[in-house]
């Protein structure tokens, strides 16, 4: 990634200097890739923040947490008021958030920026989220927005807001990639054992896919996956071990969603779906003990895969709405004041999330920006009428047969809960008043909280009120 974004800047005619903890990398990277290039290299932090014109501009890409922790604190003293430090990893963003905080008094300048796009978007254009101090982004915008992916001639990078924001956006990115990542895997396995069709016709239908509202870098990158076959001629997908791993952002998106109350269900079930795939030897054994549905598939094979392209649309816009609801309520406790159009054209250019989708994310915001939920707005209220009974069909035919969909059924779970009017919180709220006297607010009073001897044995004293 640091190789790559440091040749993208030199294509773009900045001068750039590359420095490694392991110099002889540096070395091998001048000699190499680097060759024939403006780049220079340093030996040390000193030596490179010498080289750097003021005010100093230094963008650290390695591993989030301590290793970000501990070039920062080495940093600090070598630099003046003004120069900018720019953390380009997967940062949490209360890690960002604290450093911000921290360096305010010292005058350098601190910058969180999600980095979206793997290798190949690194060297040609990334997405790109930066924020944190406001006064450094005039010093790096030219940079920035030069080396960006681009959407119809607009640079995906933009400043997203103060201290934490980019690495809260860029996180929540993740997150909805992780929900984008499981819903394509459930489609392969309703596919594989539902219906049972060969991995060559998968590929064709995830080629078709693409043609469509669908089109999008990771149903690209299954159809290639699905046809691609080892050196034995065999399919190489059946061979690998049924056992995710992850990284952590995902995991972040689902705490915060819980912090900020949240209801961002179909990411939260991708990462628990993770989890569960790596109980790899439980569920062998499981496999051999609990008994599973004896019914079998026995629809119309092309109906159904028509189905499962609209309950895909269905679920990917219900994660995407779910994530910018996290993203506006985690605005309103941080102050930030985030555009939403903005960053959908931002991940619009991130190389793994990329999809025609976030162009009409995008439109959605640009027209109206204060839109509650994406559900509601009129484009997408009627692609989500058309899909929801396909997603429906879907998620039942799953149930009958045995094969697990926690995506899309967490999906189909939240659009039924968020388009009804009444749930049965009513009686929640009677059993927490009925056991810990935690009051309840009648529909004929809302905002006044009363307390209820149901047993008559009981005392008329209440609990304190909260939410959480």
């Amino acid at each position: 990634m640091g190789q790559n974004i440091i040749l993208n800047m030199n294509d773009h005619n900045f001068v750039v200097c590359a420095y490694n903890r392991t110099v002889a990398k540096v070395e091998q990277f001048l000699n190499n890739e680097a060759k024939g290039t403006k780049i220079i290299g340093a030996n040390s932090l000193e030596d490179m923040v010498n080289k750097l014109k003021k005010p100093r501009k230094i963008m650290l890409l390695v591993k989030a947490g301590f290793a970000v922790d501990e070039f920062v604190k080495n940093l600090i003293p070598l630099l003046d008021k003004g120069d900018i430090i720019i953390d380009g990893g997967n940062s949490q963003y209360l890690d960002t958030q604290r450093w911000c905080k921290e360096l305010a008094p010292t005058g350098i300048y601190y910058i969180g920026m999600g980095v979206s796009g793997g290798e190949e978007g690194a060297r040609y254009g990334p997405s790109l989220m930066p924020g944190g101090h406001p006064a450094a982004w005039p010093h790096v915008k030219p940079i920035f927005q030069a080396i960006c992916a681009k959407a119809n001639g607009e640079p995906c990078c933009d400043w997203v807001g103060e201290d934490g924001a980019g690495h809260f956006v860029k996180m929540v990115h993740n997150g909805i990639e992780y929900g984008d990542m499981q819903l394509i895997c459930e489609a392969y396995n309703l596919m594989k054992d539902v219906i049972g069709i060969d991995q060559d016709e998968m590929s064709q239908v995830f080629e078709e896919w693409n043609k469509g509202d669908l089109d999008s870098f990771l149903i690209e990158i299954t159809r290639d996956i699905l046809k691609f076959k080892d050196t034995d001629g065999k399919y190489l997908l059946p061979k690998i071990r049924d056992t995710a791993g992850q990284k952590g952002t995902g995991k972040w998106t689902g705490i915060a969603a819980l912090e900020y109350g949240v209801p961002v269900t179909l990411i939260g079930e991708a990462v628990f779906a993770r989890c569960l795939s790596a109980l790899k030897d439980e569920r062998v054994n499981a496999s051999k003990v609990l008994p599973g549905s004896s019914l079998k598939f026995t629809g119309n094979k092309t109906e159904f895969l028509d189905h499962l392209r609209k309950a895909l649309y269905a679920s990917k816009l219900i994660s995407y709405a779910q994530g910018f609801m996290l993203l506006r309520e985690a605005a309103k406790a941080n102050k930030w004041n985030l555009n939403y159009g903005s960053i959908a054209l931002m991940w619009r250019g991130g190389c793994i999330i990329r999809s025609v989708f976030l162009g009409n994310i995008k439109d959605a915001f640009t027209k109206n920006p204060q839109l509650t939920n994406l559900l509601l707005d009129p484009y997408f209220c009627e692609r989500i009428s058309a899909s929801q009974n396909s997603l429906r069909q879907v998620v039942a035919q799953a149930a009958l047969v045995g094969v697990p969909t926690p995506a899309f059924s967490s999906a189909l779970a939240f659009y039924d809960g968020y388009r009804s009017d009444a749930l049965p919180a009513n009686l929640l709220q009677a059993q927490r008043d009925y056991f810990g006297a935690h009051t309840y607010e009648l529909v004929t009073k809302p905002g006044e909280f009363v307390h209820t001897n149901w047993t008559g044995h009981g005392g008329n004293v209440s609990a304190s009120t909260y939410n959480n």
